[in-house]
């Protein structure tokens, strides 16, 4: 098995690594890429929706990527613990009418020993925008990194 690191026990450094990693994994809206950061047998809650395993993390993420479209993503370090960290997070997409959304949330993290996320819970809330509202323009440019995104 190949570590993904940073490796718990996370410091505030590691675990905001971490958190800047998710979000650039999430930013290439890849769903393989992506899948790569979570155990084989991981266990997410996404809203109302259960998925275990890269498969079926992968299959999720295609087709939440074809629903969202021009999805960016911001998160957020808020705590972390140990082999934990909890995130914040906002993002904006449009759905196939036009509608511009953002969505804020809250991730509850657990990694193994390797560094790959064994377990993922998310808590989200959508709000309609218009276009002209959006703060969100593509993946998190060098100079925010390490920012914290203002919640609007």
């Amino acid at each position: 098995m190949t570590d993904r690191p940073p490796l718990p026990p996370f410091t505030r450094e590691t675990a905001a690594q971490k958190v800047q990693a998710a979000e650039d994994a999430w930013n290439t809206r890849d769903p393989h890429k992506v899948s790569l950061a979570y155990s084989a047998d991981s266990v997410w809650r996404n809203r109302d929706t259960f998925v275990t395993g890269r498969a079926e993390i992968a299959a999720f993420l295609t087709l939440k990527w074809e629903r969202e479209q021009e999805y960016a993503l911001r998160k957020d370090l808020w705590a972390f613990d140990g082999n934990r960290i909890a995130v914040r997070f906002q993002y904006e997409c449009r759905d196939g009418d036009g509608q511009w959304w953002r969505s804020y949330g809250n991730e509850l993290w657990e990694f193994d020993e390797h560094g790959l996320m064994t377990r993922r819970e998310a808590s989200i809330n959508d709000l309609p925008i218009e276009e002209e509202e959006r703060r969100i323009h593509g993946p998190r440019p060098q100079a925010e990194r390490g920012d914290t995104f203002p919640v609007q």
